[in-house]
């Protein structure tokens, strides 16, 4: 910020902050914190849209001394209710939209800091940059708290100190050298730490920080302007959204600036990326997977993906970063032989310090290493193997947490959730692969005797979509008797049936009209693994998602040139409806829609 402050550090739609600007309007509101009572190793809440004032309020918390526990204000308000009592902040910075999502109940007690535009209440402070002596803050104070799926139903938040964050950078620097001319994009959530990677990977390293407008982010033609518009050069994604982004790469022949691609998130598959290979053939951008874990502070492992990995081995991770120890035990904490299947613990600078609050957590999961005196070690729960050439292969969990579009998520949680409604008895959730190739969470319930097993999907969906993310509310909600058990009584995963058609939030069927609304309803019934979808069903009740939506409107935009916004599925997420609206953009574009059948058909098979 010292050597080139008229250099930009941030750009979010029409507002560019340079670096001078960012450090002025953080120290700012970092001395009003101050003020306030903000101290080192003091969790202070974070709840806005994505916009500069972000992160203009994250710079600030960290040079007040403060830990910044961030909250996405599109999550649930009943989730964020949760996160906040449980990290009990006595001071919360929000804008409009975060204090409508936390609701008055609860910011009550609550010190509340405005982040609006205009004139804040700190304007007039200095815009020097705090005395981080005086404060007494040092590296091993808390920089945030980022909390993750809890298998009690509770949420638990990873406390990770400044020197963490540090070392993170300083130990990967030789394999990226990252420098003031990259353009990074903050793509993903604040509350998700891969965006600790993103934004400041792009301040560490003098370069500038694009932030993603969500909007954007859901819309993989638009995401891909954006990335050529700005020259991004540094850009990081789940396999997830990377696979959609592909798909509109790949009918696109303006060149971009890409030096790297880096996954993360959740397992990588590496065949999903041959078109990518044959496209570039070894040249720039270099591909990167990283495995990584909240808990051990973004990035465990570092692999270099070159073209013969996309036909190799699918759970391949790398090697550890440097200043990490990684070690594959068996059941009784001993070494597994090499090529032998153990779980992963890790060791090294990266540890977090523990859950806030949760000490007993923290002594489960924390151990002490046996390897080296005065290490501990973090019990991953993930299983994985040495390869003869030195490389890692994750192979999956040990236990029931999974990854679904890069979000960790601890079943056992939605369960909880789902058990607290008067039709369920018990329940259990899993993730299946099954429809149209990619995870999705299943729930099997029993449910009570006044439950009406006809609206039994709709009625649970309803129910968790105020309380959870959309990421962790189940696809399909299977109804059963009784949960199948083993013989030792323990739960009989292998019985559990695969989901039929019925488990989906199904609306009264009635055949799809005319040519639009059967090909559309071809393309539902592929995308989502259904053998049929009717005129009346909604996308996002039969278990469609934010990417899903992004690969239809794709599929839609390569076949016939219809470009629909996300936005415009979200509001017309009915077929009939959606069918409409789709027919209304043909006829702008002069092209009959009886016409599209043939089309989309030979689109489909092609």
């Amino acid at each position: 910020m010292r050597r080139a402050p008229e250099a930009v550090a941030l750009v979010h739609e029409n507002e560019r902050l340079s670096y001078g600007e960012l450090n002025a309007r953080a120290n700012r509101l970092a001395h009003h914190l101050i003020a306030l009572g903000v101290r080192p190793d003091q969790p202070v809440g974070i709840c806005v849209e994505r916009s500069a004032a972000m992160v203009v309020g994250l710079l600030a918390i960290l040079k007040a001394g403060g830990a910044y526990v961030p909250r996405d204000a599109a999550y649930p308000g009943a989730r964020l209710r949760q996160i906040v009592g449980e990290a009990a902040p006595r001071l919360v910075l929000a804008d409009g939209a975060g204090r409508a999502a936390l609701g008055e109940e609860a910011l009550a007690g609550v010190r509340l800091v405005e982040l609006e535009a205009g004139s804040p209440a700190w304007a007039g402070q200095p815009s020097s940059d705090p005395d981080a002596r005086a404060l007494g803050l040092g590296p091993h104070h808390l920089a945030y708290v980022i909390y993750t799926s809890g298998s009690t139903g509770t949420p638990k938040g990873v406390m990770v100190e400044h020197a963490q964050i540090v070392r993170l950078f300083e130990t990967t620097q030789h394999w990226f050298g990252f420098n003031e001319r990259d353009v990074w994009c903050l793509f993903h959530s604040f509350s998700f730490d891969f965006s600790v990677w993103e934004l400041w990977g792009a301040l560490r390293h003098g370069g500038c920080v694009v932030l993603v407008p969500g909007h954007v982010a859901r819309a993989p033609s638009a995401f891909d302007e954006l990335i050529r518009r700005y020259g991004v050069t540094v850009l990081n994604q789940t396999p997830s959204a990377f696979r959609a982004l592909m798909d509109v790469e790949s009918h696109t022949s303006v060149p971009n600036r890409l030096r790297y691609v880096i996954f993360g998130g959740e397992r990588l598959d590496p065949s999903m990326l041959r078109s990518w290979s044959g496209r570039y053939s070894g040249h720039a951008p270099q591909l990167i997977n990283m495995y990584g874990i909240t808990e051990m502070t973004v990035h465990v492992t570092y692999r270099s993906l070159g073209q013969s990995d996309s036909s190799g081995p699918g759970g391949l991770i790398g090697r550890r970063i440097p200043d990490l120890r990684l070690y594959l035990l068996d059941g009784h904490g001993e070494p597994v032989p090499f090529g032998a299947v153990g779980e992963l613990y890790i060791g090294g600078a990266g540890g977090a310090r523990g859950y806030l609050n949760r000490p007993e957590l923290t002594a489960e999961r924390f151990i002490a290493s046996p390897f080296v005196e005065g290490d501990r070690l973090y019990r991953t729960g993930d299983l994985a193997r040495y390869l003869p050439d030195g490389n890692l292969e994750f192979l999956g969990r040990i236990d029931e947490q999974v990854k679904i579009r890069g979000f960790r998520i601890e079943p056992g949680e939605v369960a909880a959730h789902l058990c607290a409604h008067a039709w369920v008895r018990e329940a259990v959730v899993v993730a299946r692969e099954e429809r149209a190739g990619e995870p999705q969470l299943v729930a099997y319930v029993v449910a009570a005797q006044e439950a009406q097993e006809a609206q039994l999907a709709a009625t649970l969906r309803a129910h968790l979509v105020g309380q959870l993310p959309d990421y962790m509310v189940p696809a399909a909600f299977v109804p059963l008797g009784a949960l199948p058990l083993t013989a030792n009584g323990k739960l009989d995963r292998r019985a559990l049936p695969a989901p039929q058609d019925d488990a989906y939030a199904r609306r009264g069927y009635e055949a799809p009209r005319g040519a639009l609304e059967t090909v559309l309803a071809q393309l539902w019934a592929e995308l989502l693994g259904l053998e049929r979808v009717g005129r009346h069903d909604h996308f996002f009740e039969l278990g469609g998602h934010s990417l899903l939506a992004v690969r239809l409107l794709s599929r839609l935009s390569q076949i016939a040139g219809v470009e629909l916004s996300l936005a415009m599925l979200f509001a017309r997420p009915v077929l009939a409806d959606l069918a409409r609206m789709t027919a209304i953009a043909l006829i702008e574009r002069e092209f009959d829609p009886d016409e599209l059948r043939n089309l989309l058909s030979l689109g489909m098979r092609t």
